[in-house]
């Protein structure tokens, strides 16, 4: 495992020169709402809990290899490996290097778009979009777990591209402006291009395959994250549609050729949860966004998005990883059929059983770091790609500098987090920090998007030493919620707890522990609020705001 080279661009010699604050632990704790028994031979949805989007998967023989998005949170493209299609392993990040992609200026749900991984003659390829960056490119690499290579930026416009093989050759298949003016908002096509994958180069014609849709006459909407597989002489391609809220689906089509034309499965889409009742229990939403895989056995699964609301359309922790067998019906290939509610159980793959992992990705879970290694596990993320490194392993601690604050798109902060991966779920970390001017923070931050997060943690207010919480919701400045005073120079625990919707904030200080604030309306850190497209990221957090040198001008 490398160092993750997580860093900051200095604010200042001043700043720089701040006392760090020191975390000596974090823990998880995470339930989910529905509490579903598992038979045995029965895996349980979803199979990575947690702000895990847009999964692509491939297989190499016996072993599974999946990648998900993770937009302008760096390291980024996390890469899993199973070879049972239900316990899974993260192995590495194709996104390491400050080098590879640059974030600054993005917000959190720009950057680094779906991606989708293959594997050809020796060598694992990944195709991605950088929204706000650079636009689509391709990175490769021998060994899944990494390194990496730097990108080879394509040439052609869109998001969510894909890799066809066919015998030597590759094709490159995404979503593109359609060959005609938009007929409505969210129309888009697919298209298809050849990708000389020696050279890294695009070469001959641009060929649209699909035009907005099963149906354009019903102005279907973002008709993206296409996929071609070919079977018993049909070439097959499924792509969602919809949009990626409540009424995201999975379609297909087939043709006899390559480029088309291609044709609609009669019974699409062939994965949806749009036509359910809302109110249902503990229900799975917002289903689509599907990549088939056949098993060595020959059976075919898919992995795909989906949402677990606790209240309404209300979601924390943002798109989470699913499986469900494929059947085939008449030639065509269905998730699941139409009204049938995803399940939270389900038989499992006919594979060899792997031991549940270490840190396991699905069901109830907790774990602990206590920083007593020379390096962050390959779990913990940050904001925007680093520059210069805001944090060290010292001690058993981790101690932070001081980086931008919360919410500056041109900065870092010196933040680094966990996927909140539990409706319900308590986190804590113990800290020793001495704020030493107004404005100094350090703690647990929250951290949804730029403009919707909550910090919980020691503060100085009116030259005095408090424990605050701050809240940002749809805002670019905090709202500071509740703060009570910290005459205590020692360690300080601090515990948030989530429960669906809300969140309750307790401290810790010589073995007695009071609650500086409970029932906070937590919404403020769901999609539904937030908008875009990640999840609630909960880690350490430091600020110090910039100071004058001594005889510095006003």
């Amino acid at each position: 495992m490398t160092i993750l080279p997580l860093a900051l661009l200095s604010l200042s010699t001043m700043a720089a020169q701040a006392a760090p604050a020191r975390f000596e632990r974090f823990t998880y704790q995470g339930h989910a709402v529905e509490q579903a028994p598992l038979p045995r031979g029965d895996y349980r949805n979803p199979i990575l809990s947690g702000y895990y989007p847009d999964p692509s998967i491939t297989r190499v023989g016996d072993d599974y290899y999946l990648v998900n998005s993770s937009f302008a949170h760096f390291p980024g493209l996390p890469i899993f490996q199973s070879k049972d299609l239900v316990n899974w392993t993260q192995i590495g990040n194709a996104i390491d290097r400050p080098e590879q992609l640059d974030f600054t200026g993005r917000g959190t749900s720009q950057a680094a778009f779906a991606p989708d991984i293959s594997w050809h003659d020796g060598t694992f390829y990944i195709v991605n979009t950088c929204v706000g960056c650079r636009g689509n490119f391709v990175i490769t690499a021998k060994d899944p777990a990494g390194p990496w290579s730097n990108p080879v930026w394509l040439p052609f416009e869109g998001i969510d591209p894909s890799i066809y093989w066919e015998g030597d050759k590759a094709y490159i298949v995404n979503n593109r402006a359609p060959d005609e003016p938009a007929r409505y908002d969210g129309h888009r096509a697919i298209w298809i291009q050849e990708f000389d994958w020696r050279t890294g180069k695009m070469v001959g014609p641009s060929t649209q395959l699909i035009n907005g849709g099963v149906d354009i006459a019903k102005k279907p909407v973002w008709i993206e994250g296409p996929h071609i597989f070919r079977k018993d002489g049909f070439y097959y391609l499924t792509a969602a549609e919809g949009g990626t809220s409540v009424n995201h689906s999975q379609v297909v089509f087939r043709s006899k050729e390559l480029r088309g034309p291609y044709l609609p499965f009669q019974d699409n889409p062939i994965l949806t949860q749009r036509d359910l009742d809302p109110a249902r229990p503990d229900p799975i939403g917002s289903a689509g966004h599907a990549k088939l895989v056949q098993t060595q056995n020959g059976d075919w699964w898919a992995t795909f998005l989906a949402v677990r609301p606790y209240a309404k359309d209300f979601y924390n922790i943002g798109r989470e990883t699913f499986l469900l067998p494929v059947t085939w019906k008449d030639g065509w290939p269905v998730i699941l059929p139409h009204g049938q509610a995803i399940p939270h159980v389900a038989k499992a793959p006919r594979l060899p059983v792997q031991a549940r992992p270490a840190l396991p990705t699905s069901g109830d879970f907790s774990y602990t770091d206590e920083f007593d290694g020379n390096r962050l596990s390959m779990q913990w993320i940050g904001i925007r790609t680093p520059r210069q490194p805001f944090y060290r392993l010292n001690g058993g601690a981790l101690e932070l500098d001081s980086g931008a604050p919360l919410g500056d798109l041109n900065g870092v902060p010196a933040f680094v987090g966990r996927r909140q991966q539990h409706a319900n779920a308590t986190i804590s970390t113990t800290l020793r920090y001495s704020p030493a001017v107004d404005g100094d923070r350090a703690g647990l931050a929250a951290v949804q998007s730029d403009r919707n997060n909550l910090f919980f943690g020691v503060a100085r207010i009116g030259g005095k030493q408090v424990v605050a919480l701050y809240t940002r919701g749809q805002a670019d400045t905090d709202t500071l919620v509740a703060s009570a005073p910290l005459a205590a120079t020692g360690p300080v625990t601090l515990t948030i707890r989530a429960t669906g919707g809300t969140m309750a904030f307790d401290y810790g200080v010589n073995g007695r522990t009071r609650t500086l604030k409970a029932g906070l309306d937590a919404t403020l850190l769901s999609t539904k609020k937030a908008g875009g497209f990640v999840g609630t990221v909960v880690g350490p957090y430091h600020y110090t705001p910039l100071r004058r040198p001594a005889g510095a001008g006003q």
